[in-house]
């Protein structure tokens, strides 16, 4: 509903061009809101009939900005990019094999990806069956980006903000808040739908779910929706001082209730808001996704920086997106998800405040990647598998958030949801 109110508001104020809004009356809501997670033409009784709904692709590890604690390791000397031919076969096959019209761009900074003459609206272009939502710094959308991006209809740049100027350019550097303003007004003058990305850390959490960052973003600004992806510890320069404290993570829960219901405004939190994906997503899930980088290394989510194979391998041996489905550790992921409650009757299910098998799970993340023999995709992630600190940190916070949360998950949810309270 919030997203619907959503809409309506940026309809009545011109900020959604009239090829934008029928190419998403088209396809988001005809093809990917209707998606019931199945196999195009199977019967859905069998358990490969099921299939997820998008993928999330980060075609390039270049960028321009070096953010603190990015997830992605992304720098400017990382020239790694998806080639044009591998980067369409992935689009094409996961429509034909799945029936899914959504996918994800990540990076890296996905307007710095190139092959060629051809950009990443060149790839949004040859897909007009396919909705597109990037994440982006916006740094880069100029003018002729934000016309094209309005003339194609079919993209929605998700854009990286940590709070407001100070936040923002403290993590990203000087004077990118004041690029992004601009990006903005290009975006609104164009009629392209955009939202916004924060992670919220232990000291800007209280910033990004207050009214006044609400009333900033969505009613000056014209964002049309909000992701909330909370600071983990993995990528370059982890650090568990600013992953936002457990007693701060329910206060978060209860702040985005109330934006949501009483606000009308689309702000979903990755993680407090699990029980709106039916728990974890990762790992090719039904309904879910997977994630393929620059190198075309595949892993079971964006947070998760163990590989479970390779995109040109797979190809190479004549293989598809379905066979990435069935690699050991993505199999692994999603028997842990069904056994948690995926697919169960509500009060079957176990809590899914605490839905994330890496943030919340991390015993039996990395007993999967041990035992499946999966590939770290940094040194970070290589030093995570055996830091007995790391280790014990990681699984901690899971506990401690699991008992915080069990008696609002029992009581709230499981015995009748209660939002806004």
């Amino acid at each position: 509903m919030a997203l619907l109110h959503a809409a309506e508001r940026a309809i009545d104020r011109g900020l959604i061009s009239k090829q934008a809004f029928n190419r998403l009356l088209e396809v988001f809501i005809t093809k990917v809101l209707q998606n019931n997670g199945e196999r195009p033409g199977s019967s859905g009784g069998r358990p490969e009939d099921k299939v997820p709904l998008f993928t999330l692709i980060s075609p390039t590890g270049r960028c321009n900005l070096r953010c603190k604690g990015c997830y992605a390791e992304s720098d400017p000397g990382n020239h790694a990019s998806l080639d044009f031919e591998t980067f369409d076969r992935i689009i094409t096959e996961k429509r034909e094999l799945w029936g899914s019209h959504f996918t994800v761009i990540s990076g890296g900074e996905p307007f710095l990806w190139r092959d060629g003459p051809r950009g990443l609206l060149d790839i949004v272009e040859r897909h007009p069956a396919e909705v597109f939502m990037a994440y982006t710094n916006a740094t880069l959308i100029t003018d002729r980006i934000a016309k094209r991006m309005g003339e194609l209809g079919n993209i929605t740049p998700a854009v990286s903000v940590e709070g407001f100027a100070g936040e923002t350019d403290d993590r990203r550097g000087k004077g990118v808040h004041a690029k992004i303003l601009q990006a903005f007004e290009f975006l609104r003058q164009h009629g392209v739908p955009f939202g916004i990305s924060a992670t919220p850390t232990r000291y800007n959490w209280e910033t990004i779910t207050s009214d006044g960052f609400i009333d900033f973003y969505f009613e000056q600004e014209g964002a049309a929706y909000g992701w909330l992806f909370q600071y983990m510890p993995i990528g370059r320069g982890q650090s568990f001082e600013l992953v936002v404290p457990p007693p701060q993570r329910v206060e978060m829960l209860r702040r985005v209730q109330r934006i949501v219901v009483k606000r009308n405004v689309f702000l979903a939190d990755f993680w407090n808001n699990g029980s709106l994906s039916n728990g974890c997503i990762s790992a090719g899930r039904p309904g879910g996704y997977f994630y393929i980088d620059w190198n075309g290394d595949i892993s079971p989510c964006a947070f998760v920086p163990y590989s479970s194979g390779n995109i040109y391998d797979i190809y190479a041996r004549g293989g598809t997106l379905d066979t990435a489905l069935e690699s050991p550790l993505f199999r692994e992921i999603r028997k842990w998800q069904f056994d948690y409650g995926f697919d169960s009757s509500p009060r079957e299910t176990d809590n899914w405040l605490c839905p994330c098998v890496i943030r919340d799970h991390f015993e039996v993340l990395k007993e999967a990647v041990i035992r499946c023999g999966s590939k770290p995709l940094n040194e970070e992630a290589a030093i995570a598998l055996r830091d007995d600190d790391y280790h014990r940190n990681m699984v901690r916070y899971g506990e401690e958030m699991k008992k915080l949360t069990d008696s609002i998950w029992k009581s709230e949810y499981r015995e009748g949801m209660k939002v806004g309270a």
